[in-house]
């Protein structure tokens, strides 16, 4: 290499291999690179920068051979690659010298954009905050509340139709919302002047009937005497003809002091009974005087007004608001029915007077005594009788108890006993079922013997009550929920019938207008994997054996041991379906469940469906 000064000539630079020459718009005496760094294009540079690696790789190369060789002669051509090679560093420090300037300017360029971008950002922060600021303003005015819009106005089309013209000047109102309120106003204020001119005049009218009314009472207070005289002479007589008059008219004295739901209640039941139902038997439960006492105005004294100025606490008068609201009418009607199986079903008919609400509470007398403990109380038995929800202690509110005070006394009645005692009959056999079924006992009756084979292996190991968000959450649920065949006053159970190592799990849905209403089957079985309804056409099937042919399985009227038939069913058909499975031949031993029930075929169709069909005398499943 060269060791002496080199001198650069003004007239340009020679970076690319090209003819040096001067660049425009610069003056000959200057060299300026930024200035060369505009004009030179990046890829053409970024293409020499390789070209030149290259040729530097390759001079390295040959320099690297000749000097392997060791010759002397090859000094020379040693050293003109050596010049070729400072050549080409040369022209790499130019590269890197224009590539760093054009990193700077790049980055002087982002930092001016960047300050561009933050400027406009500020004023686009002040802009929204001007947007906030006059949408609170706007909101404030919305909001703002008048007097005359907490009166409820007339509508618009009766406005315009009864108010006078004077008054609704349509021809303005309709165009200027402000006057058409004016207007409105006006009428509103109209007619509560008519009104009250009115009111005066039906209290004049109410005055002179209440005048007529005491003059009727005076007339027929006068005969009471009269025939209380009549009824005592009559007394040996009634006793007599067994027809106890005074007793009866004890009771109906008594029934004067009862609301008016109840006393309509107690008088058709009493004619009801006394005309159809000698076994029902109707009474008047409670104190005549404190019913009295009701229609009393309160005495006032020192001592009342000295207590009503001591305040209570809060949780006192929380519990004295809630007594208040519940507090029920001192005298109730009860009902008590009496069934051919000696079962008494007592009812009890309460009168919220605060909630202007009837409520009914239920008793069961059984003949015999159910000692055998169950998942769900009496109660729940009974419930669908006369409804559900509401505090038993003051009975239970119902639709159906408010049918009862206003039912006519006919064979149709709700107070027939049979419209009462099918569903307890079918609450009682319930009751019987599930102490058999919490045992892992299924309990078929005689007559729906025929409806199973003589051998089932699948058996119940567990039924226990659900609550509903135990059944909602359920992935194999779905489908009934969807349908609207699941609601919180139904009853949820979870069965678990077991085959060796199948598990077949079966959530149910017991409505309370069962036996009329079957129970609704969802099966979920784990076995090799889980298996559903969604994802094995079999469970579907099994599904539709107990949810869809449920006729079959009534047995005798009313149908009382559908449950536990169902649940026998499915037992049977989880022995079929385990049973005409193919057995996997890369497992060694005997088949885990060898079939034992007689089928025609074991698969029909696309769906390789299973024969779930039992047919009985012969014996055998096929296909439905």
């Amino acid at each position: 290499l060269s060791t002496g000064r080199r001198t650069r000539r003004p007239g340009g630079c020679r970076c690319d291999g090209g003819p040096r020459g001067l660049l425009p718009a610069q003056d000959a005496r200057y060299y300026s690179e930024e200035c060369e760094v505009e004009l030179r294009d990046p890829i053409r540079d970024y293409e020499l920068y390789k070209e030149t690696c290259q040729e530097l790789q390759r001079l390295m190369a040959e320099i690297q051979e000749l000097k392997s060789r060791g010759i002397k002669d090859n000094a020379s051509e040693i050293d003109e690659r050596r010049m070729q090679s400072c050549v080409h560093f040369m022209t790499l420090k130019k590269l890197n010298r224009l590539a760093h300037i054009r990193l700077k300017k790049g980055r002087d360029q982002t930092h001016e954009a960047k300050q561009k971008v933050d400027a406009y950002h500020l004023q686009l922060q002040n802009l929204l905050y001007e947007v906030m600021h006059l949408q609170k303003e706007i909101t404030k005015c919305l909001e703002f509340k008048s007097k005359h819009e907490e009166i409820e106005l007339v509508s618009l089309e009766e406005f315009y139709s009864e108010a006078p013209t004077e008054i609704s000047r349509p021809d303005i109102t309709l165009t200027e919302p402000h006057q058409q309120t004016l207007a409105r106003l006006d009428w509103e204020l109209e007619q509560r002047k008519r009104l009250a001119e009115r009111y005066k005049e039906c209290l004049t009218i109410k005055e002179k009937i209440l005048k007529e009314i005491e003059v009727k009472k005076e007339y027929l207070s006068s005969l009471q005497p009269r025939l209380n005289s009549i009824m005592q002479a009559s007394l040996p007589v009634q006793e007599y003809l067994f027809m106890p008059f005074d007793q009866a008219h004890k009771q109906y004295e008594t029934a004067r002091h009862l609301p008016p739901p109840l006393y309509v209640l107690f008088v058709q039941a009493s004619a009801y009974g006394q005309a159809c139902d000698k076994k029902l038997v109707v009474a008047i439960e409670g104190s005549v005087e404190e019913a009295k006492a009701l229609y009393k105005p309160p005495e006032d004294s020192q001592g009342e007004r000295g207590a009503a100025r001591r305040r209570p606490t809060l949780g006192v008068q929380l519990d004295d608001k809630r007594k208040e609201m519940l507090k029920r009418h001192p005298l109730s009607v009860t009902v008590d029915l009496k069934c051919k199986d000696e079962n008494v079903l007592h009812l009890t008919f309460y009168y919220l007077m605060n909630l202007n609400v009837m409520t009914v509470k239920t008793k069961v007398t059984t003949a015999v005594e159910m000692t055998t403990a169950v998942s769900c109380p009496r109660a729940v038995l009974v419930c669908s009788l006369v409804g559900e929800g509401g505090p038993q202690e003051h009975g239970r509110p119902s639709a159906r108890a408010e049918c009862f005070c206003l039912a006519a006394p006919a064979a149709s009645s709700p107070l027939a006993p049979g419209l009462l005692w099918e569903p307890l009959q079918s609450r009682l056999a319930l009751h019987k079922q599930f102490a058999s079924l919490e045992h892992g006992v299924v309990p078929v009756s005689s007559e729906c013997q025929h409806l199973f084979p003589t051998k089932i292996v699948s058996r119940l190991v567990k039924w226990t009550a659900i609550p509903f968000e135990d059944y909602a959450e359920l992935p194999y649920t779905k489908d009934v929920l969807e349908a609207g065949l699941a609601e919180d006053t139904h009853l949820y159970y979870m069965a678990l019938i077991e085959r060796g190592t199948a598990k077949l799990q079966a959530a149910v849905v017991l409505n309370p207008g069962y036996s009329a209403l079957p129970p609704i089957f969802s099966l979920c079985l784990n076995w090799k994997g889980e298996r559903t309804g969604n994802n094995d056409d079999n469970i579907r099937a099994m599904e539709s054996e107990v949810n869809v042919c449920y006729k079959e399985l009534w047995g005798p009227k009313p149908g009382y041991q559908l449950l536990t038939n169902q649940l026998q069913r499915l037992c049977m058909v989880l022995d079929v379906y385990l049973e005409t499975e193919p057995h996997d031949t890369s497992v060694e031993g005997p088949k885990e469940f060898p079939q034992e029930k007689m089928c025609l075929r074991l698969v029909r169709g696309p769906m390789r469906l299973k024969p779930f069909k039992f047919n009985y005398p012969q014996g055998f499943f096929s296909h439905r």
